[in-house]
């Protein structure tokens, strides 16, 4: 496979790692500097422009911030839909509002060019191992197209229905997720306080139904998971910054249709609490820090 990997931050620097391992040929592109070294030293080549990574490839994958990010690649001046032959396939796995996905996947039929958006779920510690969850959103031809190569980042590559359902997937588990990890917080925040030994607690809950992703694998209290961005300064994670857009999604999705989105609204206030804070590009586990005065 000749892939083009446009958007090599902490996430799609893992990913685009692992394609290397694995010995895929892969063009890569990112505004960072830093991304792009890491990427050379991983073997990948560097493009100038993301329509110059994709002039070789047979699949585009993109991991990209926001909408705007997505459809500037697509569908911009210099967008890729203009350099890709026909039957060449698209998959998007930023984490963005269903309609655009669409919008895209619209524009690439025309070109005979099969989009489909397949979100991830894992963080960068699924990143980093390979063990993803794909959400995909296409046809069952382009689902099982897109398999070998998502198989390559991933241990789960679960079909969602049509394109942009991928999406829906997504934004639901991310509001599940800000929920729970400022509830793993809360309680960790208020064990400490009342004198319980973190790691005490944090094995109580573990072991009983408190359990999540966010207390077992990226706990927010520092130096419980070796592994976890609290155990790093929340340096190198999933940002705070893109926990709030991910909330805002799907706040703005729940509106459309007149879904109560009670706890989701409240977690979205916490996180753009500390973003003003000065804490984007924290990782979203730093949400404990708004509790962490109260121990003083």
């Amino acid at each position: 496979m000749k892939i083009a990997f446009i958007g090599l931050g902490n996430m799609g620097g893992c990913m685009a790692q692992n394609l290397l391992k694995a010995g895929q040929q892969v063009w890569g592109y990112d505004l960072s500097e830093v991304a792009l070294q890491h990427f050379t030293e991983g073997g990948g080549i560097v493009c100038s422009t993301p329509q110059a990574a994709a002039q070789e490839a047979d699949i585009v994958i993109t991991m990209l911030p926001a909408a705007k990010h997505v459809r500037d690649v697509y569908l911009g001046e210099d967008g890729v839909l203009a350099t890709l032959k026909a039957g060449s396939l698209c998959i998007d796995c930023s984490t963005i509002d269903p309609q655009t996905i669409k919008d895209i996947a619209e524009a690439g039929e025309a070109k005979q060019i099969v989009v489909c958006d397949a979100p991830v779920s894992g963080g960068t510690i699924g990143a980093q191992a390979g063990t993803l969850t794909f959400m995909v959103g296409a046809s069952e031809q382009t689902y099982e197209a897109t398999k070998p190569v998502l198989s390559l980042m991933g241990k789960n590559v679960v079909h969602c229905g049509a394109v942009g359902t991928g999406q829906v997937a997504k934004i639901c588990n991310n509001l599940i997720l800000g929920i729970s990890m400022t509830a793993v917080a809360e309680g960790m925040a208020l064990g400490v306080k009342l004198g319980i030994d973190p790691h005490a607690l944090a094995g109580v809950i573990n072991s009983s139904s408190g359990r999540c992703w966010s207390s077992e694998v990226c706990n927010p209290w520092p130096d419980i998971c070796a592994n976890a961005p609290a155990s790093r300064d929340y340096q190198d994670g999933f940002a705070t910054q893109l926990m709030l857009k991910d909330l805002g999604l799907a706040i703005e999705a729940a509106g459309q249709v007149k879904q109560p989105v009670l706890l989701g609204g409240l977690v979205q206030q916490l996180y753009q609490q500390l973003c003003l804070q000065g804490h984007a590009n924290l990782d979203f586990s730093s949400i404990i820090q708004q509790y962490l005065p109260a121990q003083k």
